[in-house]
């Protein structure tokens, strides 16, 4: 007979009876990233790189922003396409004039993309952040950052 007020165990047929071994502890060479201090603030933003009035922040750790070194370089690609008025156009103009219509299709435009690769290196750290660019403005932009953190860097 079975107590009500203590039944049984069920059994779990799903359960596992072998033991999961715990996962090794990492090596000693593996940098442990540190979480970030709030009470410094971020002074640049270049991509995911934060830089401080004394550290710079990255997603792989953080160290310190004298005597860093940085450096700029763009990548752009273009590419031709249709611009979406000469689809439109073609699209509308096939019902009045049918062959003429597609000379639309002919209309090309050059699109420019980019990204901005900014390396930071300051003794054994490293890290690339590559940044999406879509104007030469934002470029200038990227560019007037590091140049104005490479000067904080060398104070």
């Amino acid at each position: 007979m079975v107590d009500p007020e203590n039944p049984p165990p069920l059994h779990d047929p799903w359960a596992s009876t072998v033991p999961v071994p715990a996962a090794p502890p990492p090596p000693n060479n593996i940098p442990v990233t540190v979480p970030y201090v709030d009470s410094e603030q971020v002074i640049a933003q270049i991509g995911e790189i934060q830089v401080t009035s004394t550290t710079v922040r990255t997603p792989a750790g953080q160290f310190p922003l004298k005597g860093s070194q940085w450096t700029v370089s763009d990548q752009w690609v273009a590419e031709q396409k249709i611009p979406t008025w000469a689809i439109v156009c073609a699209v509308v103009g096939f019902f009045c004039l049918t062959v003429f219509s597609l000379l639309f299709l002919l209309a090309k435009e050059t699109v420019y993309n980019g990204v901005v690769l900014v390396q930071v290196h300051s003794g054994p750290y490293q890290y690339v952040s590559r940044v999406p660019v879509a104007n030469q403005a934002y470029v200038q932009h990227v560019y007037q950052q590091v140049n104005y953190v490479r000067s904080l860097a060398a104070l």
